[in-house]
């Protein structure tokens, strides 16, 4: 099997390393080349020209910044793709934009997969990726032995749901974390010890990844970006998005993109934990601990 692997960013790069360490052959392609050439080290065989990139794939992986991006790229990649080849985009996109993709590819001979993932960094290195894929099952069988190197896969439905699922998934994730940095400063201002506080009710029904990993962040004020504010900020228009098409209203999730979007002129590149900062701007005197902040 021919893996062309096409995006070789924060995420792209890890997950990569985990496809090489189980034994593939993965051909890397990257708008910028030196970050594609810097894993031939790693064994990955870089290619410069898109068209080399995919010319013989049999499975297409795509990560890149957005929907925009990944269409660009398909238009450009397709009249070298091998008909019935398989592409499995991993970005974050619009499920209508994922539909579309489909639809693009099957005109011309070539299968779709949208599987966009949570976990992060840390989830790509350690291969421990939650990726929710949608499309075809068979198409899904073919490609979950080589997601099985970067995670956990689900088949959650047709194409673009597994967008639907990555947009329900970054709605949980950017309302918690509202919340836990609300609990923190809140703990802090009433008197208590803000990381006493944490660690008792971690274990009960406020337990959360969040609250483990995010919560001590704030505690430390380290927002070194992990996934960014304009990130989830793109994240909640998709999920807004979402939302309109299928007739919905999520009051929620329009506050906790306002808040979002109240620090993306000054933090947009700071982890998404950056929440607590959003909140702190509108308690004037009131921070949680005393340390300096960590942005980079």
């Amino acid at each position: 099997m021919q893996i062309s692997f096409l995006g070789i960013g924060l995420m792209g790069e890890p997950m990569v390393r985990r496809l090489l360490a189980a034994g593939h052959r993965v051909i890397v392609w990257n708008r910028h080349h030196d970050k594609a050439a810097a894993l031939a080290g790693a064994g990955a065989v870089p290619v410069a020209a898109l068209a080399e990139a995919v010319a013989g794939a049999t499975l297409v992986i795509s990560m890149l910044a957005d929907g925009p991006v990944v269409g660009q790229l398909i238009a450009a990649a397709l009249p070298a793709l091998p008909a019935g080849a398989l592409w499995v985009d991993m970005s974050s996109t619009r499920q209508a934009e994922a539909q579309q993709f489909h639809a693009q590819l099957k005109a011309g001979g070539v299968r779709f997969l949208d599987a966009p993932v949570s976990g992060g960094v840390g989830g790509a290195q350690a291969g421990t990726l939650a990726i929710m894929a949608g499309g075809a099952a068979a198409d899904f069988a073919q490609a979950e032995p080589v997601l099985a190197a970067l995670g956990r896969a689900t088949l959650v439905g047709p194409a673009g749901s597994g967008q639907v699922a990555k947009l329900c998934n970054q709605l949980i994730v950017g309302a918690t974390l509202n919340v836990v940095a609300e609990a923190l400063l809140l703990a802090q201002a009433a008197g208590a010890d803000p990381a006493a506080v944490r660690a008792a009710i971690r274990g009960g029904f406020a337990e959360s990844k969040i609250l483990e990993v995010h919560g001590q962040r704030m505690l430390e004020r380290n927002f070194v970006a992990g996934g960014q504010v304009k990130t989830q900020i793109k994240d909640m228009h998709n999920i807004l998005a979402a939302a309109g098409a299928a007739g919905v209203t999520l009051p929620l999730t329009e506050l906790v993109t306002q808040r979002y979007e109240s620090i993306q002129t000054v933090y947009p590149q700071a982890d998404h934990s950056a929440a607590l900062l959003a909140l702190e701007a509108i308690n004037p005197g009131r921070r949680l601990g005393a340390g300096p902040d960590r942005l980079g």
